[in-house]
């Protein structure tokens, strides 16, 4: 066969791997994924919210003149925030956070903010990555997410041990959001890994809050630190369920298109039992919860987990 009479027959095949793609995600909304799960109560759920508009103070500039704040304010007591740093202040190692002393709720809180387009320094952090670059605790991890929750550990870890010590009987919450939570997901590992540092604080206090997270941890990992970490993912949230890898994504925006046709074909031909037995390959962490706000032709709002 001539490559004349190739090209076309590469081309109908690619056409209809993409096609098939397409229907497939518009008939398997995001809803199908979960359909399975149990629905999350009202308790395991209330906190979010709250934890939410910590992550997203951690975004304006000054947080007594805030520029994004939601209708009555992020919730925040600025005289309880005791430290925040910004990308001048971590060298580019890590994005902005902050540590913010909750009374009201009697939490030590660490925030991180996620992915700022206008920062090579974030992008570089994500692009520190290779297919099982680097294990940790008997699994493999996101390289340069670890280094950056490794910097904020050695940072902050004195700070917080002093406000756990002075507030025994308060929880310590680690929140991110979307590079931030990948973040927070290492931190909290790395904390739980080395409690004796933050004063033997008990497992059960310490939990973690990855809102929209970036794939950072293998699976066996995912399931051991379900106890303490959890996702909280909204409908077709692309970031926590693509197949390509973080480093692929972000070397080929200018060929986007190409790198999508490249994944239709690939999807459609892997089976997902395959990819499930490679023991690299990174997934959301924790126990997920998964917000739907849609299915096809329905309205309505549901909120399933954990998985």
């Amino acid at each position: 066969m001539s490559v004349a009479c190739c090209i076309p027959v590469v081309e109908c095949v690619s056409c209809l791997a993409c096609v098939r793609w397409l229907w497939k995600k518009f008939l398997y909304a995001a809803g199908s994924e979960s359909e399975n799960w149990g629905l999350a109560t009202a308790s395991e759920f209330i906190t979010v919210p709250r934890i939410c508009r910590y992550i997203l103070s951690v975004y304006e500039d000054d947080v007594r003149n805030p520029l994004w704040a939601p209708p009555g304010g992020y919730g925040i007591e600025p005289d309880w925030m005791i430290s925040k740093k910004d990308h001048g202040d971590t060298q580019g190692r890590v994005s902005p956070y902050m540590i913010y002393l909750d009374h009201e709720n009697r939490d030590v809180v660490v925030a991180i903010r996620g992915l700022d387009l206008a920062k090579e320094s974030d992008f570089l952090l994500l692009l520190d990555n290779k297919l099982g670059q680097t294990k940790f605790d008997g699994g493999y991890v996101h390289n340069g997410l670890l280094k950056a929750a490794q910097y904020v550990f050695e940072e902050e870890c004195e700070i917080i041990r002093e406000l756990l010590e002075r507030n025994p009987d308060y929880t310590l919450t680690f929140a991110g959001h979307s590079l931030g939570a990948g973040v927070v997901t290492l931190l909290t590992m790395l904390s739980l890994k080395n409690r004796e540092k933050l004063g033997n604080i008990d497992r059960k206090r310490i939990r973690c809050f990855a809102i929209a997270p970036t794939r950072c941890i293998s699976l066996n990992l995912a399931v051991r630190y379900a106890d303490v970490i959890n996702s909280i993912v909204l409908q077709d949230d692309f970031l926590p369920r693509t197949t390509v890898a973080l480093e692929t994504v972000y070397k080929s925006l200018f060929c986007f298109p190409c790198l999508m046709c490249i994944m239709c074909l690939k999807d459609t031909c892997t089976l997902e039992e395959k990819m499930l037995q490679d023991p690299r390959r990174l997934y959301a962490p924790g126990r997920l919860y998964h917000i739907i706000v849609r299915k096809p032709f329905r309205y309505g709002m549901k909120f399933c987990g954990p998985t």
